[in-house]
């Protein structure tokens, strides 16, 4: 039987990527398409208000990525906070990648803001901090795709650290058998970060732009961690681990 997955896509993608890329929502659709648990993906935009209906039922809910900031005031991401909320507090499975990683850290008690230690590009590779039945196949390193200048300052006091670097402390994280969030983005391929790094190439600096461009000569993670997604929701906890 396979999963089914709703994915709350909080970004439109600018209009020189439409056409190649779509949205977050089919890059997750095509990266899951690669991993061996067979699931299907139903696609919301909730920056246009696009929500399932109450009669609708998934095994997990997807937060993607975004170009806000997760402490935004746009009523569009509050709307978004008090659905996770609801969602969360009904027991159900949520998954969150970097704007979704932030977000539902910030609902869940953390801290989200600003970085001081500035834009994150390219390929970043973390130390794994944790070990979880979930986290098949086995890797000794993690190394994700990334773009973002906020970050996770402060977890929920019930996260438990999954990844982290010196750069990014909180990189990835899960909350007992419920949550699991990533900082890094699976989704993304080489392609589309080469053309972020162009985009912001101005207002990177040309050091930071140049590291980030240079990373991209190294593979990530990304397929690994769209199964240990997978399996996570498929996972079953013992009685022992719940």
């Amino acid at each position: 039987m396979s999963l089914r997955i709703c994915i709350l896509e909080t970004d439109i993608l600018r209009p020189e990527f439409i056409d190649q890329y779509q949205g977050y929502g089919q890059m997750f659709k095509d990266l899951f398409s690669k991993q061996p648990i067979a699931a299907e993906f139903v696609i919301y935009n909730v920056v246009n208000g696009h929500y399932p209906s109450d009669d609708e039922a998934f095994d997990a809910y997807l937060v993607t990525g975004s170009k806000a900031d997760s402490f935004g005031t746009d009523p569009w991401i509050q709307t978004l906070k008090a659905y996770l909320l609801t969602r969360y507090e009904r027991g159900d499975k949520l998954l969150g990648v970097c704007f979704g990683h932030q977000l539902l850290a910030l609902l869940l008690g953390g801290k989200s803001e600003r970085a001081t230690q500035g834009w994150g590009v390219g390929i970043h590779e973390y130390k794994l901090a944790a070990k979880a039945p979930w986290m098949s196949p086995v890797v000794e390193d993690l190394t994700l795709l990334i773009s973002h200048q906020d970050q996770v300052t402060a977890l929920p006091e019930n996260a438990t650290v999954v990844a982290s670097s010196d750069f990014c402390p909180f990189a990835a994280y899960h909350i007992n058998d419920q949550v699991l969030c990533f900082q890094g983005h699976p989704e993304f391929i080489h392609d589309y970060s080469r053309a972020l790094l162009d985009l912001r190439q101005e207002h990177l600096g040309q050091q930071v732009y140049s590291k980030g461009i240079a990373s991209l000569k190294s593979d990530h993670h990304g397929e690994t961690v769209a199964e240990w997604m997978m399996r996570f929701v498929a996972h079953k906890p013992t009685a022992e681990s719940a």
